[in-house]
């Protein structure tokens, strides 16, 4: 999630469980804590485009961190804020914890996926229930825990937990909708989906991008799920096959190994992208729900040395455009629906096979 949602839950939590006197205190010392395990994407490397990938929501997001990144963040918050605010070490610990507790689970609610069980597990934990940003699940907790401040009621941060339970478990809903209505779409297709899954778009719960894959290709469309079913037909890529696809790259070079690794953060989900050369993208994400438009790829060059590393970009274009089309899609409008069906195959990569 953005830093301030993950904030304010951090805040919620301690706030939730302090007296009327802690509090403000509490809510800070959450607030705070609740950011702090994204410090990890200072763990950067010039040489290696993609170490970032490996250590964000990496082991600051474990569940079995949550006690020392607690421990970090009361030593240092404690002198600032906790004995301030007339708070033991013990105390500020405690409203430490829980605010950094909040924050790996609530990025596992999202799609990018984090790692709960390092170091016993590299699974990334998905559960694909809301976006990274959404301002109707952020605002009323933002609003909630000021006022809980404000007028000392800890009840107040407790109305913004039910709040993040309700939105989340409408999130599971929808998403159950968007897959169920997505192996259908497959079925009528005469596709066998290997595997199929269903993503909230930005900033909402309404509209989900579906990605299933069949034996040679990923199929990506996108639907309207409530109040009535409104379908975006998008369009399929084939999947990634290194020897088919980048003939010339050998095996035990540093950019065969960036291909592993960027496979391995996009749970598989690559392709070659076949509008620039040379270049894999992540087919889960994408501005708009049913285009295969990639928000991030690498890129590989047949002339690099053994030792060199893969670039690694991110891709922002027709932002307003895109907007008002997604905008469009959450009213239901069926002209873009048609528009999509007419474009079928996906607007940017062309028409895939089976």
């Amino acid at each position: 999630m953005d830093p301030l949602t993950q904030g304010a839950l951090g805040a919620a939590l301690p706030q939730a469980f302090a007296n009327r006197r802690q509090v403000v205190t509490a809510g800070l010392l959450g607030f705070l804590s609740g950011m702090a395990p994204d410090l990890d994407v200072l763990i950067r490397s010039a040489e290696d485009p993609l170490l970032f990938l490996e250590y964000h929501r990496q082991f600051t997001h474990s569940l079995f961190f949550i006690p020392f990144g607690g421990l970090i963040c009361a030593l240092v918050l404690h002198r600032l804020i906790g004995r301030r605010g007339g708070l033991s070490l013990g105390q500020s610990y405690l409203f430490c914890v829980l605010g950094y507790a909040t924050h790996g689970l609530l990025d596992a609610c999202t799609t990018y996926g984090t790692l709960l069980l390092w170091p016993f597990s590299d699974q990334r934990f998905a559960w694909n229930t809301i976006s990274i940003i959404d301002p109707l699940f952020s605002l009323p907790v933002l609003a909630l825990i000021a006022f809980a401040a404000l007028r000392r009621r800890a009840a107040l941060a407790r109305v913004a937990l039910v709040w993040v339970l309700v939105y989340q478990g409408l999130g599971v809903w929808q998403r159950e909708q968007a897959e169920a209505h997505g192996w259908a779409l497959a079925q009528s297709r005469g596709h066998e989906p290997l595997r199929l899954e269903a993503k909230p778009s930005f900033a909402n719960i309404l509209v989900w991008k579906i990605v299933y894959e069949t034996d040679s290709h990923f199929h990506v469309d996108a639907v309207r799920t409530w109040p009535s079913v409104v379908d975006y037909p998008g369009g399929s890529i084939p999947r990634l096959d290194v020897a088919r696809d980048l003939p010339w790259l050998q095996g035990g070079t540093q950019q065969r190994r960036d291909v592993e690794r960027f496979r391995w953060f996009s749970n598989g989900y690559v392709a070659l992208d076949p509008a620039v050369p040379g270049r894999i993208i992540d087919v889960r994400y994408s501005m708009l729900p049913n285009e295969i438009n990639s928000l991030w790829s690498i890129q590989l060059r047949p002339q690099a040395t053994a030792d060199d590393h893969v670039s690694y970009a991110m891709h922002r274009s027709g932002g307003r455009e895109q907007a008002g089309v997604l905008w469009r899609m959450l009213l239901g409008d069926t002209a873009s629906a048609a528009a999509a069906e007419r474009r079928g195959s996906g607007l940017e990569y062309g028409v895939g096979g089976d």
